[in-house]
């Protein structure tokens, strides 16, 4: 098990692998996300932290998933298409993932561990949040309906702002 989330890397949308060291001193929020779920406006918010807090030491990573109701069918071309046009993302998309069984990402597996729902070491839907802060040790965990915006004071805690 890694001892810190600079430990991870994973596939960027483009196929290239990301470390996570590349984010060492940055709070870091980790969204599984998908394109035809009731939580995919969500993306506004998202972005909305990523404009506001990215000069500020925030990083958005988001991971499409597939696991719940296939409501992320697309290719990792086609999402990050559909979230430029429809939501303006500029922050990170990483290439589709499993975030439950055994196919777990490594990062999730890592955040799940740190950060346990309240149905346990399992993510309930597209749009958990995992805030993670600069140290890379510990995670803040937020549910699929919580809203990006309402988690700006655990950002501005997380940043020291």
């Amino acid at each position: 098990m890694s001892q810190t989330f600079y430990d991870l890397s994973a596939m960027n949308n483009a196929g290239k692998t990301v470390s996570m060291k590349d984010f060492a001193d940055k709070a870091v929020i980790v969204v599984n996300t998908a394109s035809k779920c009731g939580f995919t406006p969500q993306y506004t918010g998202l972005q909305k932290l990523h404009e506001t807090y990215a000069d500020k030491g925030l990083v958005i990573l988001g991971f499409p998933c597939d696991q719940f109701a296939h409501q992320e069918p697309g290719t990792d071309a086609e999402i990050a298409e559909f979230c430029s046009v429809n939501f303006g993302v500029t922050f990170p998309l990483m290439a589709k993932v499993e975030v439950n069984g055994k196919n777990t990402h490594p990062v999730f597996e890592w955040l799940k561990d740190q950060a346990p729902g309240a149905i346990g070491k399992t993510v309930k839907w597209n749009f958990t949040k995992f805030l993670v802060s600069p140290d890379g040790k510990k995670v803040e965990r937020f549910a699929p309906d919580f809203p990006p915006e309402k988690m700006e004071s655990a950002i501005q805690k997380a940043l020291g702002l």
